[in-house]
Parts: C-alpha cells; sequence; structure tokens
C-alpha cells in the first residue's frame, strides 16, 4: 500500500500540556483543560473525516488524584459540561463514546453522566471514542487477572490470547499510532498491555493548540515507519542475505 494511504485504524492520545498552556497565558490550570475539551472535540471529528475507527484518549489517570483538590474538582465538574454541551453534538457526528476505567471512585453525578454518554451513543459507528477515565494501564493488568481467575481461568490455559479478553479495551483492536502532546516523551502508564508495537509519535504541541496540521503530521509521520511487529523487516533480510 502507498504510504500516503496509509491510515492508523486505531490512534491513542495523551494529552498533555494544558495546565502550560494555562500558565503561559496567566490564566488559572482549568481553563487549559476546558480548551482541551474543545481540542479533543476537533481532533476526534478530523480522524473521523480521514476514516480512523478508533481513538483513545487519557483523560483522567489513577494517578491525578493526587493533583490539588481544586484542580481535580475542576476536572470532575468539566465532565459534567463537556457530557452537557458536547453530548448532542457527537450523537448528531457518529461518534460512540466508551469509558473505560474504574469508576467506583468518582462521585454518582460524575458516573451518572459518563454513563449518559456511553448510552446516548451507543448506536453510532462512524468512529469509536474511548475516553480512559481514573484508568492506569498496570491497573488495567491486575484487573484483567483478577477477572480471569474468577471466571475460572487455570494457570495452564492463560495466555495473550485470553487474557486481552479481560483487558478494558478488549472491544478494539490495539493502537497502531500512540501520540503524546506537550513535549514529554514518555507513555506514563497508559494503555501498557495494548500499546507494545503501536508507533510512537511525541509533540511538542501543547493539546488546547493540537489541531488537524499536527495530526496530520503524526499520521504522515506514521505511514513512514516500517511497522515489523517483532519480525524481521524485507530489508533486513536481505542485507543477512548478503552478509
Amino acid at each position: 500500500m502507498d504510504s500516503a494511504n496509509r491510515i492508523p485504524r486505531h490512534v491513542a492520545i495523551v494529552m498533555d500540556g494544558n495546565g502550560r498552556w494555562a500558565k503561559k497565558r496567566f490564566m488559572p490550570r482549568f481553563f487549559g483543560h476546558k480548551q482541551g475539551v474543545d481540542a479533543l472535540m476537533r481532533t476526534v471529528r478530523a480522524c473521523a473525516d480521514r476514516g480512523i475507527e478508533y481513538v483513545t484518549v487519557f483523560a483522567f489517570s489513577s494517578e491525578n488524584w493526587k493533583r490539588p483538590t481544586e484542580e481535580v474538582s475542576g476536572l470532575m465538574g468539566l465532565v459534567l459540561v463537556t457530557v452537557s454541551k458536547y453530548l448532542t453534538k457527537m450523537v448528531g457526528e457518529g461518534v460512540r463514546v466508551r469509558i473505560v476505567g474504574d469508576l467506583s471512585q468518582v462521585s454518582d453525578r460524575v458516573r451518572a453522566a459518563l454513563d449518559e454518554a456511553e448510552r446516548s451513543t451507543r448506536h453510532n459507528s462512524r468512529i469509536n471514542l474511548s475516553v480512559a477515565f481514573n484508568y492506569g494501564g498496570r491497573w488495567d493488568v491486575v484487573q484483567a487477572c483478577r477477572q480471569a481467575i474468577e471466571a475460572g481461568v487455570s494457570a495452564t490455559s492463560l495466555d495473550e490470547a485470553t487474557l486481552s479478553r479481560f483487558m478494558a479495551m478488549n472491544f478494539a483492536p490495539d493502537p497502531d499510532l500512540f501520540i503524546r502532546t506537550g513535549g514529554e516523551v514518555r507513555i506514563s502508564n497508559f494503555l501498557l498491555w495494548q500499546a507494545a508495537y503501536s508507533e510512537l509519535v511525541f509533540s511538542d504541541c501543547l493539546w488546547p493548540d493540537f489541531g488537524e496540521k499536527q495530526l496530520d503530521e503524526a499520521l504522515a509521520d506514521y505511514a513512514r515507519r516500517d511497522r515489523r511487529f517483532g519480525l524481521v523487516s524485507s530489508a533486513d533480510q536481505l542485507l543477512t542475505a548478503k552478509a
């Protein structure tokens, strides 16, 4: 396939840099998170326009509870505002929303809003938006193991394929492309199991500034990659043969 036509089926995104974006403008961190929601909506729309089937974003990690109480409270309130403001648009644009993570720690109001987002969009199929909320990659592996044990899977029959069925993202293919904005070069406990063979792209762009230009740059980078999945490439085989 021509590299210009290689579009990932699943894109995962760590939306980093909201707080720094706000700080540069002498505004509270919450304002950066609010602008980050707008960036998410335009990015999901752009992904759908390019034929990407799945987008998974890191909205709130299990480590984010350690942030200042005021910021955490603001983020929870932002969930309510986001669902209220954008849910009708997402329904109309064919976005199916799924929430992945441990919702046992969030308030009843926030849980109800997230449930409503899933329920209202469950019949949509243009693009799948998975929102990782109170999620951590290590938590995901542990909860999958616990589910497997509770389901009666024996130690001798437990393999990668079996455990994958119990992972939080078992409804989606593994991400082909993993994007992190904000200039940090790490995956921060996001989709540890699923991103084993993802192509990684790190951008200096702060998330609220992310848009079609930055997405297309990441997609172009992805299209140039030779995805091997641990296998020897044809070029390496040729060099080995000549040696």
